[in-house]
């Protein structure tokens, strides 16, 4: 997961980064600089984060030629 996809995946949800940060267990701050591209947080904190928006619907996509995206799951 990069930054932009985690930034379309709260989109796609209506979430802020603080009731991302809730979900996931992590800093706020952890969830600002992620998106910013301040910093590349530990794989445990990613993990964290992707399961909570996956949990939540959200498919990650590796790129097909035009780089990864994220959608929502079909109900």
């Amino acid at each position: 997961m990069n930054p932009t996809q985690c930034r379309a995946a709260r989109d796609l949800l209506n979430w802020s980064q603080s009731y991302l940060a809730r979900q996931s267990l992590i800093s706020i701050i952890s969830i600002e600089n992620f998106e910013a591209g301040k910093t590349r947080p530990k794989l445990a904190t990613l993990s964290a984060v992707k399961t909570a928006l996956e949990a939540a619907g959200i498919e990650f996509i590796e790129g097909n030629g035009g780089g990864p995206v994220v959608r929502l799951r079909k109900s």
